[in-house]
């Protein structure tokens, strides 16, 4: 196991350094596989960010660095009385970010994204060579800019709009297909890439491109690419005992076969912070670890997490598979 984790970190490494494709692994997935409601998670470092982080959404780690975004708010949507133009509230204001930061915290550099009323990035994905950010209005059924951005020069580069709000996107590099979660992942979207990157499907309309998401209880925040078409989602639920009671939030994994939707494996995520947010609350990144015990070895997933807003911690759980 250890030999594969140092092959896959090098290969990211070298892929970054290169501009070349580095293969997605299965092996998050697998460990997923092995998680349970019982599965115990252990804190094992907890890093305040250096800077404000507005309102995270997605977060890669490649390397040693996170790239973080993140959403700042200027003026608060209004919702309306009633739908207006099949909206229900109003654009707001506010500005897109992505953030590169170090692992204590410092931020690296940070990158501007979005334009007008598209200001609210969603989760993102790494795949070997770009960093895939969706910026939308912030309400649903709205408008997306789709980017990738170089994460040595954090350079950025439209690639496509759509005609629906995009909260996270997802590059299978098995079939060189796009892939992205609509408003709260109730509906699903494929569009397919050439040889050369371009999206060729960009303009058809979106009803012809979507799946609708089967599973109910969780709402997608960030996903990312887990290899064999599948992807990797983590989010959040609210749920309350009444209409006048409390709402509790419940966090998860899931992991989703990408060719129709099917969730393959879904695990509750029972992790809160003091103040009482879900871990899962947004930005999610799981990678392996691999640990020697004397004579045994112990393999799991290790969890990085950013739930809060504006001054953020960031929370490393791991987990032991087997």
């Amino acid at each position: 196991m250890r030999r594969v984790l140092t092959c896959s970190i090098a290969l990211t490494l070298a892929s970054v350094a290169t501009g070349g494709q580095a293969p997605a692994s299965p092996a998050v997935a697998d460990l997923v596989h092995g998680l349970t409601r019982e599965t115990a998670w252990t804190l094992v470092e907890s890093v305040p960010m250096k800077f404000t982080t507005y309102h995270p959404q997605g977060m890669v780690k490649i390397g040693d660095t996170l790239f973080v975004s993140s959403v700042e708010v200027k003026v608060r949507t209004r919702r309306f009385a009633q739908p207006i133009d099949g909206y229900d509230r109003d654009e707001g204001e506010g500005v897109g970010h992505l953030f590169k930061t170090d692992l204590k915290g410092n931020l690296v550099a940070a990158l501007t994204l979005g334009e007008g009323a598209m200001y609210h990035p969603g989760g993102i994905d790494f795949d070997g060579r770009h960093i895939w950010v969706p910026v939308s209005e912030y309400r649903p059924n709205s408008r997306t800019i789709i980017y990738r951005v170089d994460p040595a020069t954090m350079k950025a580069e439209e690639v496509f709009r759509f005609g629906d709000s995009i909260g996270g996107m997802v590059h299978d590099t098995d079939d060189h297909t796009l892939h992205g979660v609509s408003w709260g992942s109730r509906r699903f979207y494929r569009w397919t890439l050439d040889a050369g990157g371009k999206v060729t499907n960009a303009t058809v309309p979106p009803e012809r491109l979507r799946t609708l998401n089967t599973s109910h209880y969780l709402d997608y925040q960030d996903c990312k690419y887990a290899g064999r078409h599948r992807m990797l989602c983590t989010g959040v639920t609210e749920m309350r005992q009444s209409p006048a009671a409390p709402s509790f939030r419940l966090g998860g994994i899931d992991l989703v076969d990408l060719r129709d939707g099917r969730p393959l494996h879904q695990v509750p995520a029972m992790l809160w912070t003091a103040g009482g947010l879900v871990m899962t609350h947004n930005p999610v990144w799981l990678e392996p670890f691999d640990v020697a015990q004397g004579r045994a070895r112990s393999t799991g997933l290790r969890g990085y997490f950013m739930p809060e807003d504006d001054k953020s911690t960031l929370y490393v759980y791991e987990a032991r598979v087997r």
